[in-house]
Order: C-alpha cells, then sequence, then structure tokens
C-alpha cells in the first residue's frame, strides 16, 4: 500500500535532509489520511492511486499557473513535487493499448456522438484501472467519436 511506503520515505528523506521530498511525501500523506476519513474506511490500493493523481494534477495546474506569470523558480519546484508524486502511481498504459480499449467500449456502448464521450469515457477509466491519464483518455475518445 502507497501508505506504507510514503511513511518509510518521509523517514529516509528526514535523514537526507531533503526539503522538498519531505514536504511533498508529507503532504501526500496529509491527502490519503484526508480521503480515509472522508470515506470512513482504509484506502483500497485504487482509492489511493485516485488521490495521488488529483495531487499530481494540482502540481499540473500549478506548473501551468506559474508559467503564466514567469515565476520560473515556483515552476520548477512544482515540477519536482510532481515527479515524486509520479514514483507513487502505476506506469502509463501505452497510446496503442489505451486506443483498442477506447474503440471497444465504443463498440461495447455503441458510442456514436459526442453525447456518450462521458459513457464511454468512464467505461475506459475503469478498465484502466488507474493507468490511464482522465484528460488524455478524452483527448482520444473525443478524436473517435468526432463527425
Amino acid at each position: 500500500m502507497i501508505t506504507d511506503t510514503i511513511n518509510q520515505k518521509i523517514s529516509q528523506a528526514l535523514k537526507a535532509r531533503d526539503e522538498v521530498r519531505l514536504s511533498t511525501l508529507r503532504m501526500l500523506s496529509s491527502a490519503l489520511n484526508y480521503e480515509k476519513i472522508a470515506k470512513q474506511h482504509d484506502l483500497s490500493g485504487d482509492e489511493e492511486i485516485v488521490v495521488v493523481r488529483r495531487e499530481a494534477k494540482k502540481r499540473q495546474d500549478a506548473i501551468e499557473a506559474y508559467e503564466k506569470v514567469d515565476a520560473k523558480d515556483r515552476a520548477e519546484r512544482e515540477k519536482k513535487e510532481q515527479e515524486i508524486l509520479k514514483e507513487f502511481l502505476p506506469a502509463e498504459m501505452p497510446e496503442g493499448e489505451l486506443n483498442e480499449l477506447i474503440s471497444e467500449s465504443i463498440k461495447h456502448l455503441g458510442a456514436k456522438t459526442m453525447q456518450d464521450m462521458g459513457r464511454v469515457i468512464g467505461d475506459v477509466m475503469k478498465k484502466a484501472g488507474g493507468k490511464a491519464e482522465g484528460s488524455k483518455v478524452s483527448a482520444l475518445v473525443k478524436k473517435k467519436l468526432e463527425p
């Protein structure tokens, strides 16, 4: 489980005096604890991945915002944090495999128009099991459903 690994890595970061890694791991630990409290049960592996992915998305949004206002030092820190978070995510599904999964879902659901996009994305995300990023899935589904 990710939570156990994080606690070990926090102690390693403390010993190494790696401030960025330490603060990122503490933030992730806190986010996982908040999610555990909100759901009122221990998180499953998939639920933990959802939390890590959400935190990585926040970093991506922050990077884009800092780059717009020309705050390079803050953007660099966010990039480092994002790289640390990616260590806890499963490997991304190859695009070819993802395209096959999307095609299967479109065929299975009988999707033909953009109004079916949400159902297709939901089905693909469920089948991908956390190995695909939502924005990437969305873009590929949109491309396949556009006339």
